[in-house]
This record gives structure tokens, C-alpha cells and sequence, in this order.
């Protein structure tokens, strides 16, 4: 690659760039587990509290019981976790896609944060972390939110195809549908769209819908004087084994925390120190037979367009190391879950947040342990 100052034309990945999963079509099924959901409100959300578990001694059946009960939760959307995960949002310790589900993003986010506030580490809620995450925001945790006519109309693709070599013959990679694209604007999945909004036809112009309050990801590609926006981020620290991405600033204060998928054992993501080069907001996705991943038969190069939905997603973070970058990913709900080929892989939003705020030369180190 020849990166041109913060915007790249074009993306082109060695064999290290993507995710396995993502030469596959993202999943654009109807929501699969919303019926457990239908009691969930935004009401309900914003109202939510924790209360400390009891404490004293339980018989063998009562922890059995309590066992039980807490799986249940754990597979179901949880109002507190909800509101947990839009505070951990909003205070820049990401937990993933908001889904309001005990999964280890949240988890990691959590625990994360509880350390930034001189708390023990901890992947449940407690009430000294809970008191840390309600002083962050007074705000309501959830939000109404009115289509408009571009969020009707679009444009969206039919499809994603599987392979990619149909995929350098769309004109663009574009969202699908509406409620992709708003659990996408707005840090959600697109079960949780579903469940907080039952019934509701995203696709009309005007109806008012319930949405996590963080800020919306835009698609807008700023322009190159205007980076890097305040906290500026001077150093980026890969943690290969807890697959998670922080960034600090010049005074080496923690800015932001984000859950990532890092390379994997066929293909491990790069050891030591480098620097981010450059930035391409929006890119293209150059395929070249000499990449030769699983399922590409295509003997020669192609390119793949700008969207989302690209390979690489929304954006591209280009290290100093050839063909090795920060980039985000078409399926945000994998991030964390899932390997990749070598890059670091965040979600669209998550990308787009670290770029507009990392400065060129700022150092990035990969950590093994």
C-alpha cells in the first residue's frame, strides 16, 4: 500500500488483513430470539437498578436455584445490563454491540473500567461499580428516535453474496435494510432493534422508535485538517490475549477501550511496536491471488467497493507494517467472538471513534501476554 495523508483510495490487505467469517455474507436473517423479549421497554431500561444480591449463607437447593435463574438472564436482554452497557458506551469503555447480555465484551468492558476507577477487576456489577458508572451520566439511557426519508429509502442492497468475487460486482456495499443500519448508527444488534421496537415498521419515514443514547456513528468522511479531534490518542495497546484495544493519551491516561478480534493461531497478528501511517475513512478492498484465502478461486486481482459492508468496513488504520492494519468489520456482533487473519478488527463504530482521534506516528504496541 502507498497511504496518502488520512485518506487512502484504496485498500489492499495481505494475507493477514480479514476475518475468516468475513468472506462469508454477515447473517441478515429476521431476529432470531426476540419473543424472550417482548416485556422490554425503554422505560423499563432507564429505570433499571442494581440491588446488591443478599448476602449469608443458602441451602444446596437455593444456590441451585440462583444457578439456574442466573443462566436464564444471561440468555435473555437484561434492562440492567442494557443500561450497564450504554453508560459503559458513553463513558468510552465499549462493550461491544449493546444487546443487554452478560457476553464477555461486556464483561471485559466492565472489569476494564472498574480498574480505571481504582476498583477491583470484576466481570459482575457490584455497587461500587454501579455507583462509578451512575456518576458517569444523569442522562436517560435510552432515547426516541424519528425515521427519516433517507433512513427509508436508503439505499440499501438486496444482499450481501458469500463469495467475494460477486461482491466486487455490487457498486456498493451497502447496508440492507433499515434496522441493520440503525442497530449499526446507533451501537446496537440488530435483535435488540427488534425487541425495543416490536411491531414498528422501520422502513417508513416517521415512526418513532426506542435506541440506546450514545452517540449516532455518522458516515461522514471528515476532512484531514480537522484530525485528530480532542482526546487526542498518542498510543494504541493490542492486547492479543484479553482481545481488547485501548488508547492513551500524551500523558498516558486510558482514552477509550474497545473489544477487537486479533489474528488467530494460522495466522497471528504481529508482535512488538509500530505506528499508525495513515487513514482511510470509507475505503475500497483490493483482492490479489497471491492472498490466497479459502474460497477465493479467483486467479486474479479485484476490488471490492466502499460500504460497511466491505471486508474491511468503514474504515482502514494503516500500520507501519506491511499490509497490517485497524480496520472494522461488515458482522459488529462477532467482534470479540470470532479470529482473524492477522489484522485487529473492530466494530464500524469503534473504528471510526479511534480514527478520528489518533494522531499519525502515534505508537502501537502488541501485547503477548
Amino acid at each position: 500500500m502507498n497511504p496518502t495523508p488520512w485518506r487512502l483510495a484504496s485498500v489492499a490487505l495481505l494475507a493477514g488483513g480479514i476475518s475468516a467469517q468475513a468472506l462469508a455474507a454477515p447473517d441478515r436473517s429476521a431476529p432470531r430470539d426476540t419473543a424472550k423479549s417482548e416485556a422490554l421497554t425503554a422505560d423499563a431500561v432507564n429505570a433499571a437498578t442494581f440491588t446488591p444480591p443478599q448476602s449469608g449463607k443458602a441451602d444446596a437447593k437455593t444456590r441451585r436455584s440462583k444457578s439456574r435463574d442466573a443462566k436464564n438472564r444471561a440468555a435473555k436482554t437484561d434492562p440492567l445490563i442494557l443500561k450497564a452497557q450504554v453508560l459503559l458506551d458513553r463513558a468510552r469503555f465499549y462493550p461491544g454491540a449493546i444487546d443487554g447480555r452478560k457476553g464477555e465484551n461486556y464483561q471485559h468492558a466492565l472489569s476494564a473500567f472498574a480498574v480505571a476507577q481504582g476498583l477491583p477487576a470484576t466481570t459482575d456489577l457490584t455497587q461500587e461499580v454501579w455507583d462509578k458508572l451512575q456518576a458517569t451520566s444523569d442522562k436517560p439511557v435510552m432515547t426516541d428516535y424519528t425515521l427519516t426519508d433517507a433512513d427509508a429509502s436508503g439505499p440499501y442492497v438486496d444482499r450481501i453474496p458469500p463469495k467475494m468475487e460477486e461482491q466486487a460486482e455490487l457498486k456498493a456495499l451497502s447496508y440492507t435494510n433499515p434496522r441493520e443500519m440503525l442497530a449499526e448508527r446507533f451501537h446496537m444488534s440488530r435483535d435488540l432493534v427488534s425487541a425495543l421496537n416490536p411491531g414498528k415498521p422501520l422502513d417508513k419515514a416517521g415512526t418513532t422508535i426506542a435506541v440506546a443514547a450514545v452517540d449516532p456513528m455518522t458516515l461522514d468522511k471528515p476532512k484531514g485538517k480537522e484530525l485528530p479531534q480532542d482526546p487526542k490518542v498518542e498510543r494504541i495497546e493490542v492486547d492479543k490475549g484479553s482481545r481488547d484495544v485501548r488508547a492513551y493519551g500524551a500523558d498516558d491516561k486510558l482514552i477509550s477501550y474497545y473489544p477487537a478480534s486479533i489474528g488467530s493461531s494460522e495466522k497471528p497478528a504481529p508482535s512488538g511496536d509500530t505506528k499508525v501511517k495513515g487513514i482511510a475513512f470509507d475505503p475500497d478492498y483490493t483482492y490479489n491471488p497471491k492472498y490466497a484465502f479459502k474460497g477465493v478461486k479467483a486467479q486474479h486481482k479485484f476490488s471490492i467497493q466502499a460500504g460497511p459492508n466491505n471486508p474491511v468496513g468503514l474504515v482502514w488504520i494503516d500500520l507501519a507494517i506491511p499490509s497490517y492494519g485497524i480496520h472494522g468489520t461488515p458482522e459488529p456482533e462477532k467482534v470479540g467472538k470470532t479470529e482473524s487473519h492477522g489484522c485487529i478488527r473492530l466494530t464500524n463504530w469503534n473504528v471510526r471513534d479511534l480514527a478520528m482521534h489518533v494522531a499519525r506516528g502515534a505508537k502501537v504496541s502488541f501485547k503477548d501476554d
